[in-house]
């Protein structure tokens, strides 16, 4: 999956989304902080291929945007968007193909601007990246060509305090950034840096009103940290391959950044810090069992803006939940299955 597929919605109840096979199911919070309700399964019948990628806007609405088979060899990319975690998802709308035919491209990426727009951003047979972005009044734009060159599968998409969607993607050695100049503009490439990046660990997120932050690993294992304009700051050593969830949280009164990532060990490690002061340090602390090796993290904060995370694991289907504990720093209640 590609997003935080662990969302509040505007609601209050937590909802996860998990591509099973060839469907995507949610399973979603009967009230806030309450029982869960069994998986169902989203946007009808299609049969979708096993990629997912999750955008939520201020709102509240999730955006799920998927790959489905289309005829042999040929492939076409597919839209839902979720308004309440207890209702239905709208069914799958097809939504092209960024070549216009062909297979599958890339993993995508979703980001929801300030007015509640989509924007569908995915890799293309150049190896460039092209987005498809939602009109203000219904139905979507056309497709367009962003550039870039030899861009790795999963890029990551980000609304920024203002609005305003931002994308990051990586290169052999290298990462870029779009931006948008304005709101409903065609995101732009503004900066391209030098850097050494392991493919698929990317993940941003809105840091403060002007700035955005993406979290990577590079090549020596080292967790990475980069907002543009300035070079890349290592933070820690990666806990584990994969890519870290990130949310912004209140911690005894401090703005601080939160991260979670599955460890090598195969449980979960938190590390959080004063958002956007790296030089504070952070370290790796594991919490909960072992976990199956397909098993994703993802944190959010609940209705009561407090810590909540959630581990995932699409063969088991298990889901497994926790809060944090009402007492200083970042204690955690014990692990639960949902």
């Amino acid at each position: 999956m590609n997003g935080d597929w662990l969302l509040r919605g505007r609601d209050g109840r937590l909802s996860v989304y998990l591509p099973v096979g060839d469907a995507v199911l949610c399973r979603a919070e009967s009230g806030p902080g309450g029982p869960w309700q069994a998986a169902r399964r989203v946007g009808g019948n299609q049969k979708l291929h096993p990629v997912l990628a999750v955008g939520q806007g201020v709102d509240g609405y999730a955006h799920l945007v998927a790959w489905r088979p289309t005829k042999p060899g040929e492939s076409g990319l597919v839209h839902s968007t979720h308004f309440r975690p207890r209702l239905a998802a709208l069914d799958w709308i097809p939504i092209g193909h960024p070549d216009k035919t062909g297979d599958r491209t890339g993993t995508p990426a979703v980001a929801v601007d300030a007015q509640g727009r989509a924007h569908v951003f995915v890799r293309n047979k150049g190896g460039g990246v092209s987005m498809l972005g939602q009109k203000e009044k219904g139905g979507w734009g056309p497709w367009r060509d962003l550039k870039g060159s030899d861009v790795q599968e999963e890029p990551a998409a980000v609304t920024g305090e203002s609005g305003r969607v931002e994308l990051y993607a990586a290169a052999p050695g290298r990462l870029l950034h779009w931006r948008q100049e304005e709101a409903g503009a065609t995101p732009v490439l503004q900066e391209e840096i030098d850097a050494p990046v392991r493919p698929a660990t990317l993940r941003a997120l809105a840091t403060s009103a002007q700035r955005t932050t993406l979290f990577y690993t590079d090549t020596s294992g080292d967790l990475c940290a980069w907002r543009p304009g300035n070079k890349p700051v290592t933070l820690l050593a990666s806990a584990g391959p994969g890519p870290v969830s990130a949310v912004r949280c209140e911690l005894d009164g401090h703005d601080c950044t939160l991260l979670a990532q599955r460890s090598a060990s195969g449980r979960v490690a938190f590390a959080a810090y004063p958002t956007e002061q790296e030089s504070a340090g952070a370290w790796w602390t594991e919490s909960g069992p072992q976990l199956a090796t397909d098993a994703e993290v993802s944190v959010a904060v609940d209705e009561e803006d407090e810590v909540v995370a959630a581990t995932l694991s699409p063969t088991k289907g298990q889901l497994l939940l926790t809060r944090r504990k009402d007492e200083p720093g970042l204690a955690l209640q014990a692990w639960q299955q949902v």
